[in-house]
């Protein structure tokens, strides 16, 4: 039996409680920023994705207005770190609604690394980091989906294949579940995709 809402009549509360919990697991921007007084920012996203492979283009959503979209309003620079379960107290904590002007690599005794295109810090004991420049805000409801083209990606060589591509184990991603609910990668299936040709000749 399936239990049925209706999504219009939903409280906006128990909507995103809903879809949080329903879309799962969701990969965490850890988006570094800095402010007009050179103040760095950082604070996760778990509404993030891929938009475009050519040119590069990465998105993440900010959920109301928050001092990481301001910051890249007013800079049209951010970087977006990748999230290991090794700092999963620091990424935590950097989601706490701390006063504007405070930065959370501080409060979170996150250490930091110049980038190399744009102003804002990347964070140093991340694996890889994408350093972006704005390409787009698109208010989308109560929400902000913000477009960065990439124009630097920087990658630690210990989790390099032999073919010089990130493994997954060993970026050892976090993933955001619904209420206060994180993942990591566990197991990871690798299923070849199927040819037409093969589908069509009964090789599946």
């Amino acid at each position: 039996m399936r239990i049925d809402y209706d999504a219009g009549s939903l409280d906006p509360r128990d909507t995103y409680r809903l879809l949080t919990s329903l879309i799962v697991p969701r990969p965490i921007a850890w988006v570094s920023t800095m402010d007009g007084d050179g103040v760095a920012n950082l604070a996760p996203h778990s509404f993030f994705t891929v938009a475009s492979s050519d040119p590069g283009i990465v998105q993440f959503t900010s959920v109301t207005r928050k001092d990481t979209l301001r910051n890249i309003e007013a800079t049209g620079e951010f970087v977006v770190n990748v999230a290991p379960a090794k700092l999963l107290k620091q990424v935590n904590a950097t989601g706490t609604g701390f006063p504007h002007g405070t930065s959370e690599f501080t409060e979170a005794a996150v250490r930091t690394e110049p980038s190399l295109t744009v102003a804002p810090p990347r964070v140093a004991d991340s694996p890889a980091a994408m350093e972006c420049r704005l390409h787009q805000v698109v208010p989308v409801g109560n929400s902000f989906l913000v477009l960065g083209l990439v124009t630097h990606v920087a990658v630690d060589a210990s989790v390099l294949d032999g073919h010089g591509h990130p493994e997954p184990q060993l970026l050892d991603p976090l993933a955001r579940l619904g209420g206060n609910g994180w993942s990591t990668l566990g197991e990871v299936l690798r299923v070849d995709r199927i040819r037409l040709a093969d589908w069509n000749s009964g090789k599946r």
